[in-house]
């Protein structure tokens, strides 16, 4: 089964905690602070392996979630980093978040790896948080917490030349006639329903890879029938084989059919008919061909669009045709791929960053310390409306108003933080 589109849920590792431990010891009844930091979160990294080619293994396992880092220990004992989780996926794959649709990453290259999800940073022990004036901190950081994402895959099949065209018109047939590649070729509709890739070995130039696109019909782009799961991998095409049925055996309008096709592109996506095209009017070892391809010569090569008579069955023009696809390619070297257009949008929700305790010290008083109230009674003037009214929202937004209230403050009770008494009101 060929699966080129999934959803997959991601997480990184969050951040071991800080420890909060004191030096003991044999005749040593004061040690200092000696709690060993958290450690970081394992990452989600996606690896492109072109071993695999296809993302059917997704439809089975769809949540990945890297390990948590460990907490620190007493001894300033550093907490083990978690493991990363690395996720393999095709060459080709276009990895982006499900929200947006923004695109995080494009896998191109054989071994290529990203970093998708960071793990969380680990928290520090309370060694760190130890000054003159505070000797004994009875806190730590606890770690950061890491991001977790929906995300789609798309699978784009790589390739210089995009074989497109009705069902049943002869793609596969040419595919098979000039790689190596080997389709499931029948005489109905619909034979192809996942894509097949050749490479073609070139004497003009250098090799290229093809791949028969499978039959589009009229309203792909509006995803009638599989459209949408086969033009997503005309995207990355350099230039375009527009195979048609010149015989017309089923009664239609060759050029007719080549512009519903064509409308069809420019649907999904406009730039796709701003690439390199060339018609291959297929069966003309039919006779009632010939009188197509003169009318699809005509209106085409007017546009400077080349049409070239072939037989995919017999071989029948095939060389002439090739030529002039590595022609083309020779001066179209550049590869297609798609820019990241998502930006990672760290949120304030470290506010927890740096700790801070809250003790009830006697009957409604209560003691609140850490280094960011620390710091911010420091460089903030409260003797001013303005200022202390910057202070009470810190102190709302870092979450300490909500923990005194879980603590049991009642209106009325006194605050001391540092050197300053306040008594509290709602």
């Amino acid at each position: 089964m060929f699966v080129d589109k999934v959803k997959i849920h991601i997480k990184g590792g969050n951040g071991g905690n800080g420890a909060v431990s004191f030096y003991r010891a044999k005749y040593v009844t004061n040690g200092g602070p000696d709690g060993g930091d958290g450690g970081k979160g394992g990452d989600v990294v996606f690896v492109a392996d072109e071993g695999i080619n296809t993302l059917m293994d997704f439809r089975y396992k769809k949540l990945f979630k890297a390990q948590p880092g460990d907490d620190g220990s007493k001894r300033n004992r550093t907490g083990a980093d978690g493991e990363d989780v690395v996720i393999k996926v095709p060459v080709g794959t276009v990895i982006r978040e499900a929200m947006s649709g923004k695109v995080m990453a494009d896998m191109t290259e054989n071994g290529e790896k990203r970093i998708i999800v960071k793990g969380g940073k680990g928290g520090k022990g309370n060694q760190h948080f130890a000054t003159p004036t505070r000797q004994a901190p009875r806190y730590c950081e606890r770690g950061r917490l890491s991001k977790e994402y929906d995300v789609i895959l798309e699978l784009k099949l790589i390739a210089d030349v995009g074989i497109i065209g009705f069902p049943n018109v002869g793609k596969s047939t040419l595919l098979s006639m000039v790689t190596n590649a080997n389709p499931k070729i029948a005489n109905y509709h619909f034979t192809t329903l996942s894509p097949n890739l050749g490479v073609f070995r070139s004497k003009w130039g250098k090799d290229f890879v093809m791949a028969d696109i499978p039959g589009l019909i009229e309203g792909a782009s509006e995803g009638v029938g599989l459209g949408h799961d086969f033009l997503r991998h005309v995207e990355r095409t350099k230039v375009f084989i527009h195979v048609v049925d010149a015989a017309g055996l089923e009664g239609e309008n060759p050029v007719e059919n080549i512009e519903k096709i064509n409308s069809e592109l420019e649907k999904y996506n406009p730039e796709l008919l701003k690439r390199p095209m060339v018609i291959a009017a297929n069966k003309m070892d039919i006779p009632e061909a010939a009188e197509n391809f003169e009318a699809i010569k005509a209106f085409y090569e007017t546009k400077g669009i080349s049409v070239f008579p072939i037989s995919a069955a017999t071989n029948k023009g095939l060389e002439e045709l090739l030529f002039a696809v590595s022609d083309i390619l020779k001066n179209y070297p550049e590869d297609i791929v798609f820019d990241e257009d998502y930006e990672e949008f760290f949120e304030n929700a470290e506010m927890d960053s740096e700790p801070f305790t809250i003790e009830k010290a006697g009957e409604r008083y209560y003691v609140v310390e850490g280094v960011g109230v620390e710091k911010m009674i420091g460089y903030t003037n409260i003797d001013t409306e303005k200022g202390f009214a910057f202070f009470q929202k810190y102190l709302r937004d870092k979450g300490i108003i909500d923990k005194l209230e879980e603590s049991g403050i009642q209106e009325g009770d006194t605050v001391k933080i540092y050197d300053l008494e306040f008594e509290y009101y709602k």
